[in-house]
């Protein structure tokens, strides 16, 4: 029976003795390599997995002083080969592939030969599982990417790690790698942390780390070096499962079997022997392979992964103009963030303007600020500090974009206002200068109308906050000519954002699809439905937050001016609820505690048709599969892939729903709605 991927990219274990001083012998060195750069990280499928069982036995066959394993430049392994995995047709092939990496891993681990992982580069999933089999590990302190993300696709780490890194670091802190860290957007570990936390024996310098890590290993073998680990606390391990039951329930409700199969297993690595621990994995392992979760898992990360690095639809890039000045219209909270992001990214020159001197000079001391927290917190050096210092300014005369190469503008959400600003600085910038509004409901072209050069005004939406989320959505109004747009994308990518390309149409991607799931829930509270029970109403799906805290999050004003617009668009989907302008006038906090506010609660006026929790969620439901179809049909974007990005990337919602389409495909919601899937069957879905 085979189980390797017919595309499988094999990452050979090639074994090289090296003579190291102090020692008698020489030590095997066996070196993870695909055959392609950093931009293409080792995976380990089947032939990965024969060729490391090859080279672990020609490596002991050479009587070395030490074995150890480590990556080509800047990688060490970022896990198993997930290709194959949708190409699984039975479950025996599943418990095959985990079985055959206990097995092959396992010869680290019992090996009587003293064993290292030298991690020198990214090392995720089963890489990470793999070097925690070995006797001992440097970690070098450039590696970008430490992680177990296997609950976000939709499976468990199934290589030995949820049986070996809570005995090695700790219930608490194995917890928050294998389940807390995916569920937060896949959160990774930096290398000082790890190092902390147990993970690794020793952080060296990358510059020299394969020799640093050689002569430490050697120190080690040599009994020079002593390497002592804290006993782990047992007596905690039921209560803080415990505590992350109580909180997987609360926030997912069941929606990542993933999560709960894991804490199962790190219940189970408190007593049970490490053969009974890994068999274990492997059960769960088969039965995951076969989830819908995980074919979404799947289908979102290569999302993330691809098609965020190719934006569909983006113009050449030799297209794009230079950016050597950023000018910022606007010194409030957003345009600071920006401000910050600029400096950090381009290491250009930015400069705020506003309409007074003591609003400037609030927005450049919050940038200051931020620069002397990084600074405080050891996340930025000093000598980095004082250049971003110099970059940024601020100046009530916007005479000062004279040379900018890009202004954006972060002012209030007014079109006459915008297209006031725009008016203004066409005076004044170059000609050629591109001008970017972080508008997040407003027509582009209508911005752009009035304009002498409207061909170089173009949507910039950001997300708050700014530092954290991903997506921007870069919207080509009627008449932005290509270079705009390419110097957009360029610029884009300089800050590491993850850019679609949008339609100018009304609220662009984001922000319609979640006014029109707010106004169903809003709907049915209207009718009468308890605040409580439309709250909750889409609790099975597992989003990362209910309907009235993304509310809270949003701002009631900002949803409701939002709302506002849309309705005067699409009057017959979108409708304006005046509960929703009550509680933005208001002004109250709506949930405190993750309990609904009392006061807010009084202010509504409801009818006498409440709906049940089912009810309201298989409204909003088909609400977004609707108006995801009519989306389409208008070209917003040019997929529905490129739906799916946008709402993993720009509003958090989980890898498990692959977005959104795939669970309202599996459901049965799209082709009850538009009689159509959105994706072909075997695409983020069992096959047919």
């Amino acid at each position: 029976m085979s189980i390797a991927a017919p595309n499988e990219v094999v990452t050979k274990a090639l074994l090289r003795l090296v003579d190291v001083p102090g020692l008698d012998r020489p030590a095997a060195l066996i070196t993870l390599d695909n055959g392609f750069d950093h931009k293409k990280p080792n995976t380990l499928g089947p032939g990965g997995l024969t060729s490391l069982d090859e080279a672990i036995t020609a490596a002991h066959a050479a009587k070395p002083a030490f074995v150890a394993v480590t990556g080509k430049p800047y990688i060490f392994c970022v896990g198993a080969d997930l290709t194959g995995l949708p190409l699984l047709t039975d479950r025996a092939q599943a418990l095959e592939i985990g079985q055959l990496g206990h097995r092959v891993f396992a010869r680290l681990k019992d090996s009587d030969v003293p064993t290292f992982a030298f991690v020198n580069g990214a090392a995720m999933g089963g890489g990470l599982e793999l070097a925690l089999h070995c006797h001992y590990r440097t970690l070098s302190a450039g590696a970008t990417a430490l992680a177990l993300p296997e609950v976000s696709l939709g499976i468990i780490p199934g290589w030995g790690g949820t049986q070996l890194l809570p005995n090695l670091v700790g219930i608490p802190a194995a917890t928050q790698v294998i389940i807390q860290n995916p569920l937060m957007q896949n959160k990774m570990l930096k290398p000082k942390q790890a190092a902390e936390m147990g993970l690794a024996d020793i952080l060296l310098e990358p510059a020299d780390f394969l020799e640093r890590s050689l002569e430490w290993a050697a120190g080690v073998v040599r009994g020079e070096h002593t390497v002592t680990r804290p006993e782990v606390d047992r007596e905690m391990w039921d209560g803080v499962l415990f505590f992350a039951k109580q909180t997987l329930d609360a926030r997912l409700h069941g929606a990542v079997p993933s999560a709960n199969r894991a804490l199962e297993l790190l219940g189970l690595a408190k007593e049970a022997d490490f053969a009974a621990g890994t068999a274990a994995e492997d059960e769960a392992l088969a039965d995951l392979v076969f989830s819908p979760e995980l074919r979404s898992g799947l289908y979102a990360f290569d999302l993330v992964q691809r098609r965020a690095k190719r934006p569909a639809g983006a113009p050449d890039r030799d297209l794009a103009r230079p950016v050597t000045k950023v000018g910022i219209v606007g010194a409030g909270l957003m345009a600071s963030q920006l401000a910050l992001l600029f400096a950090r990214r381009l290491q250009v020159p930015v400069v705020l303007t506003d309409l007074d001197q003591a609003r400037v000079d609030k927005g450049v001391a919050y940038v200051h600020e931020q620069i002397e927290k990084s600074v405080s917190k050891g996340r930025m050096d000093k000598g980095t500090a004082a250049k971003l210092y110099g970059l940024v300014s601020g100046s009530v005369d916007k005479s000062v974009f004279a040379d900018a190469d890009f202004v954006i503008e972060a002012v209030f959400e007014d079109l006459n206002v915008k297209k006031q600003v725009w008016a203004e600085l066409e005076k004044i910038v170059k000609p050629e200068a591109v001008l970017a509004t972080n508008t997040s409901s407003l027509s582009v072209t209508a911005m752009a109308a009035d304009l002498e050069h409207p061909e170089r005004v173009v949507g910039f939406h950001f997300f708050n906050p700014v530092a954290v989320l991903p997506l921007l959505e870069i919207v080509r109004g009627e008449r932005t000519d290509d270079a705009t747009l390419a110097t957009a994308f360029a610029v884009g990518k300089q800050l590491k954002k993850s850019s679609v390309l949008v339609k100018d149409a009304p609220a662009f991607v984001v922000n319609r699809l979640l006014t029109r799931f707010l106004g169903t829930v809003f709907a049915a509270v209207d009718a009468g439905t308890p605040l409580e029970v439309a709250n909750n109403a889409l609790d099975p799906l597992g989003l990362p937050m209910r309907p009235l805290a993304l509310l809270q999050l949003v701002g009631p004003a900002v949803a409701h001016h939002v709302g506002g617009i849309l309705h005067a668009a699409f009057p017959d989907r979108f409708d304006v609820s005046e509960n929703l302008k009550r509680i933005a006038e208001a002004g109250k906090p709506i949930v405190i505690d993750d309990e609904i506010n009392a006061e807010v609660a009084n202010l509504l006026v409801v009818g006498d048709q409440p709906l049940t929790a089912e009810q309201v969620r298989q409204n909003a439901l088909d609400a977004l599969a609707q108006e995801i179809q009519l989306m389409l049909d208008e070209g917003v974007v040019a997929e529905a892939q490129d739906i799916d990005l946008c709402l993993i990337l720009g509003a958090g919602w989980p890898f498990h729903l692959g977005g959104v389409t795939p669970y309202l495909d599996r459901t049965g919601t799209t082709e009850r709605v538009t009689g159509k899937r959105f994706l072909p069957a075997g695409v983020a879905s069992l096959p047919a």
